[in-house]
Formats: C-alpha cells, sequence, structure tokens
C-alpha cells in the first residue's frame, strides 16, 4: 500500500515548498515529504497532504528537514557578483531536478572533439575538464535554452575565453560572452561536502555526442586514489562525451566534475570532488591563462639546489 500512495502523490508533493517538511527517504530509494505528525519507537507517521501514513523505521534509510523553499533558497542566493553559487536546497526526483537544472549544462566542442561543461554564474563562467580544452584555442559552446512554450532551443556560442587551466586536477574555467537574447542559467556547487557512500546521483552530459543525456547511480566511494589525487567513484554511467560535465546529488547541488571511467568495466564512473574544484576557483588567479603562452596556468620553479662543498 506504501508504493501505491506514493506513486499517487509524490510528484505533486515535490514540488511544494514554502513550509517546512520532512523527506523521508525509504530503503527502495522512494522519497516522501511532507510533516511527520507522531514517532513511536518502531514507526514514523507522516502527513502527505492527502493521507496520513505509517512508516515502519527499518523501511527508513535516511530523513531530513527542509525548512526553506527552493525557489526561496535560489533568488537569495543568485547574486551576480558571486563567483559560484550555493544554496540550501530540498530534496527531489532526479527527473524534477533535471527539469530545473539541466539548462546549466553545455556542450563544449573544440576542433579536436567534444565534451560537456556547466554554468557557475550569470557571468557566463563555465566549468570543464583541461583535458576537453587542451592545447585548443577555437572553442564553441551550445546551450539548450528552454523557450517560453517549454521547447528546447540549440544556441551555439563560439569565442569562448579561457580564464584559468589546472591540468594536475583536470580542470578549466571559460567564459561565454553575455548574450542579449537570453540570460544563462547557472547551476549550484555543494559547499559542505556532506555526500558520502552510498548516496543517490546522476549525470547530465554528452556522451559521444547524444545531448542532455541523464544517467542515475550511487557514489560507491568518495575517496578513490589515482595517481595522489582523490576521485568520486560513482556507479552513474560515464562515458567520452561526459567528460566536463556535473555529478548532482539529490538537492541538484554539484558534488562532482565527471572525467573518466575504467574503459573495461561497467559502472565505474569518476568525477573530480567538489572541494578540488571550489580550491580551483578561489585561486583561479594561481592558474591564469595567458593567450601568448598556451603553456598557463603558471609553473613554478623549483628552489636551487644548495651548493656542495
Amino acid at each position: 500500500m506504501l508504493n501505491r500512495l506514493f506513486h499517487g502523490v509524490i510528484f505533486s508533493l515535490l514540488m511544494l515548498g514554502s513550509v517546512s517538511a520532512d523527506v523521508i527517504e525509504l530503503n527502495t530509494g522512494q522519497r516522501l515529504e511532507g510533516e511527520v505528525l507522531k514517532e513511536s519507537d518502531d514507526a514514523v507517521f507522516i502527513d502527505l497532504g492527502v493521507d496520513v501514513i505509517k512508516i515502519p523505521r527499518d523501511r527508513i534509510r535516511s530523513r531530513e528537514t527542509v525548512t526553506t523553499s527552493n525557489k526561496e533558497t535560489q533568488s537569495a542566493a543568485k547574486n551576480p557578483n558571486s563567483l559560484y553559487l550555493t544554496a540550501k536546497l530540498p530534496t527531489k526526483n532526479v527527473k524534477d531536478l533535471t527539469e530545473e537544472f539541466g539548462e546549466g549544462v553545455v556542450l563544449v566542442q573544440t576542433p579536436g572533439g567534444l565534451g560537456s561543461g556547466f554554468i557557475i554564474n550569470s557571468r557566463g563562467f563555465c566549468v570543464t575538464n583541461y583535458h576537453v580544452v587542451e592545447r585548443e584555442t577555437q572553442i564553441a559552446v551550445t546551450i539548450f535554452d528552454k523557450t517560453k512554450t517549454g521547447d528546447i532551443q540549440r544556441r551555439r556560442i563560439e569565442n569562448i575565453k579561457i580564464l584559468a587551466l589546472n591540468p594536475y586536477f583536470d580542470l578549466a574555467l571559460l567564459q561565454i560572452p553575455t548574450q542579449e537574447e537570453f540570460n544563462f542559467e547557472p547551476v549550484f556547487l555543494n559547499d559542505d561536502d556532506d555526500f558520502k557512500e552510498g548516496d543517490s546521483v546522476f549525470a547530465i552530459g554528452n556522451p559521444l555526442g547524444l545531448e542532455r543525456s541523464v544517467s542515475e547511480g550511487i557514489i560507491s566511494t568518495k575517496n578513490r586514489n589515482f595517481e595522489g589525487i582523490v576521485y568520486i567513484q560513482t556507479t552513474a554511467q560515464i562515458n567520452p562525451g561526459n567528460s566536463g560535465g556535473p555529478l548532482f546529488n539529490r538537492k541538484g547541488e554539484v558534488v562532482g566534475v565527471t572525467n573518466m571511467k575504467l574503459t573495461f568495466g561497467e559502472g565505474l564512473g569518476f568525477a573530480i570532488p567538489i572541494s578540488y574544484l571550489r580550491h580551483f576557483l578561489k585561486n583561479r588567479d594561481a592558474f591564469a591563462y595567458n593567450k601568448e603562452n598556451p603553456n598557463t596556468g603558471f609553473h613554478y620553479l623549483l628552489p636551487p639546489k644548495k651548493e656542495t662543498k
């Protein structure tokens, strides 16, 4: 009965947001949002608006309280002078989050190939992988803009500016020229590093050129080590063309930048943790790109060796 009731009400209830609510995730991965009216040692009673149901505690995987609306938090966080945006967002299903934040994901194209990226502020700053734009200066970005009728319109924009490059963490910061006919729709970055193994995540990107593809999975581990760099390992499908795209949590916050998969394995995708990206953005001057010197960001020389007698 719980499953049947869930499917009947959850998609409408998750769009409510002007009041406090509890979000309960079941062991099956389903989520219920409403007001908890009563708790006992073995069950929780939640008001879904159309009915009150009893949920056995042994069927609950996690629970959190949402105290602000998605609309309010986004409005407060969208400071046009911010380098990137953060917000306290409610948990939603992947369908709604894709609808809400999909416009912030772009296709990045160079003469050598294509990848993905995502817009982080209203000035057109865009993040992708270093290897997507490596040794390239002719970069174009395709924006997927939603029209008033709900249709998706492809807008190809050329003359993309390279702002900063970090080959060590495989990150690049681009700037898309301002467009008079539409505004950029940025995504939000996770600022708490509160994700953990088993959390649901999803990726949006352009694998093999298949635009706006969505893949869902979980975080397998948040600290997989490759050559001294930590990666998020995920079961969300990552393929060539996904590189540089966002890995979202179930609040619509970016927790990682997708960048590789193991060729001879399935469900073995990897993303650069959001903490590396925040560090790169905050210290972007150290990695600033100079068009007269394609090898920049800056490289620091080793100190001279101590003279021996």
